[in-house]
Order: structure tokens, then C-alpha cells, then sequence
């Protein structure tokens, strides 16, 4: 049965280019919609009523890790902006992705997912389904991303705490994702413009959960000499590494400062410094650039999201 994907796929479009030719609105222009036409004829496509593109109002959120609490502020913000707009939300993780998106209900995704692949996320634009990221940039006509500005983020808080006087720090990282690497790039930056050497040994692997975090408070805590400040690149490692450390009688911040980055709920209350995220904002902006690409008003231009410090308790205020 030839469906709107196809037709979408031969005229060079995307899918909801097609719906709108289908159903005669105005936002497209007339040799798009006659090419459409034309080759809706020629695959003897039978447009069957308004319920089938009601059917179509579905959008696909991409993520895996559900004990990662940020991540449902993010899906707090995409259901109120899709619902707004009569859309329904499929979330799916990296493994069922493929499968939902083969589907011809599908009319965009959203991938906050370090587990896809980019080839994976690439394959279903090629679709002409439009796709917005918040975990990664990639170049295609069919996909927006939408950022954390991670760098500039992290930098402000590294700035201030070297202006603090710390001088031996430690650096948690998460999975390989853009997210990691910009926050850990900007920690490194910050450390050679001011002459602190950072010694490898420092560095440590996480899992972006509480369990990576206490994993490295136990490393740190074999060391002869502890570092003064470990930075963490989200807040749940942080959290689980100021347990580990509060489990032993190491005193934070006076034995050892430690922040973090996202600003979940949990870490106003354990008093962490960390990097504050809007992450519903994230989540409302996402599902309307998608909406607004589906409708034809959007672009594909990659967006921003600025980041700024919290400063609390588990760094040290007197410095």
C-alpha cells in the first residue's frame, strides 16, 4: 500500500509537505504541490479522509536512560508544547527506534538518546521525516539540533573557581557524547589559560549515573593527596560521589569541594553547585521547532540554549 512516506520520498519532500499538499493548505508553493500531485497520481495514492492525517499527528521522543531525572523535565516540556498542538508523544528507546519511525503514523522525532547511532538518527531524515536533536549536531537537511551552550557554561564555573584559589582539581567525565566532551574541553581550557597542571590521573570514567560517581569517589579516596574540587559533568555522578564521600567522613566542601552540571531537582536540596539547564524549556522549544518544521514555518538552523552557574554548598563559599 503506497502511503505518504513514499510520495514524500520520490517528490524529494518532506512528509508533512505532503500532507499539507494532500490537504490543500496554502503554505506550499505551486510547483512543489503540482510535482506532488503528479507523482500521487502516478502511484495511485487514494487520499482517504482528514482522519487519516489526525492519525499521523504522532511524534516519536528517543531516550534510554530512564533513571536519569533531567530527562523527564525534557519530556515534561515536549508533552506540553505537542499536546497545545494535538500531537501525541511514542517514546521509544535506541533499540525500537527504527521500527516506530517505519511507521506511517510517524510524523517527526526527537532524539535525547546517547545510545543511537548516528547513522540510525541519519537513516530516518533520509526518510524526509524531520528530526530534531538535543544530544549532537549533524549535518542534514532534515535535522535541527538544539544545544546545550555546555562550554561556555562550563567555563564560567571553572573560571570562578580557580578565582576561588583552588589549584588541584579532578574532572569526572560521562559517555563519549558532545555534551562530555564540550564541558570537559572548556574544564581543560580554563586550567592551561591560568598555568594548573592536570595530570591524567585525574581524569575520571563515569556513567552519567550515581553508581559512576561513587566509583570514582572510592578511586579518589585511595589517593595519597585528594584533590581540592572534582568536577563532574552532570549532577547525578556528583551526587553519587558526595554520598560515597559522606559515607567515609570526608567532609564536603572542606575536605573536598564537588559540583556538577544540569541542576536537577535533588541537587537544590544536597546544596550541590552545579551548571543550571532549563531542561522543560529545552523540552517546550524542541517540540515546537519540530511542530513548526512539520507545519512548514520551521528551519533546520542549529539553536542554543544558554547555561549559567548555581553556586551552593558543596563548594566552598569563604574562598
Amino acid at each position: 500500500m503506497v502511503g505518504i512516506a513514499d510520495i514524500a520520498k520520490k517528490a524529494g519532500v518532506s512528509m508533512s509537505t505532503v500532507s499539507n499538499v494532500l490537504n490543500n493548505r496554502k503554505n506550499v508553493g505551486q510547483r512543489t504541490r503540482e510535482k506532488v500531485l503528479k507523482i500521487a497520481e502516478e502511484l495511485s495514492y487514494e487520499h482517504k479522509t482528514q482522519n487519516a492525517e489526525q492519525r499521523r499527528k504522532t511524534i516519536i521522543v528517543n531516550f534510554s536512560d530512564f533513571d536519569t531525572l533531567f530527562y523527564l523535565d525534557i519530556l515534561h516540556g515536549i508533552n506540553d508544547y505537542a499536546s497545545k498542538r494535538d500531537y501525541h508523544l511514542l517514546v521509544c528507546t535506541a533499540n525500537d527506534l527504527i521500527h516506530y519511525a517505519n511507521n506511517d503514523s510517524i510524523c517527526g522525532v526527537i532524539v535525547i538518546d546517547s545510545h543511537t547511532d548516528d547513522s540510525t538518527i541519519i537513516s530516518i531524515a533520509n526518510k524526509h521525516i524531520p528530526v530534531i536533536t538535543l544530544d549532537r549536531e549533524l549535518s542534514h537537511q532534515m535535522i535541527k539540533s538544539i544545544l546545550v551552550s555546555n562550554y561556555e557554561g562550563e567555563r564560567q564555573l571553572m573560571e570562578r573557581l580557580v578565582e576561588k584559589g583552588y589549584e588541584k582539581f579532578a574532572f569526572l567525565k560521562g559517555h563519549d557524547t558532545t555534551d562530555s566532551k564540550e564541558r570537559y574541553r572548556a574544564f581543560r581550557d580554563v586550567l592551561k589559560e591560568n598555568d594548573i597542571p592536570f595530570s591524567r590521573n585525574d581524569l575520571y570514567e563515569g556513567d552519567w549515573h550515581e553508581q559512576g560517581g561513587a566509583q570514582a569517589a572510592r578511586l579518589i579516596m585511595l589517593q595519597e593527596r585528594m584533590p581540592q574540587v572534582l568536577v563532574c559533568a552532570n549532577d547525578m555522578m556528583a551526587i553519587g560521589a558526595i554520598r560515597k564521600f559522606q559515607d567515609n567522613g570526608i567532609r564536603i566542601p572542606d575536605d573536598i569541594a564537588v559540583c556538577g552540571f544540569d541542576d536537577i531537582i535533588i541537587s537544590r536540596y544536597l546544596g550541590l553547585t552545579t551548571v543550571n539547564v532549563p531542561d522543560y524549556e529545552r523540552g517546550f522549544l524542541a517540540g515546537q521547532a519540530l511542530i513548526n518544521i512539520i507545519d512548514g514555518i520551521g528551519d533546520y538552523e542549529t539553536s542554543h540554549i544558554g547555561a549559567r552557574v548555581k553556586w551552593r554548598s558543596s563548594t566552598d563559599s569563604k574562598r
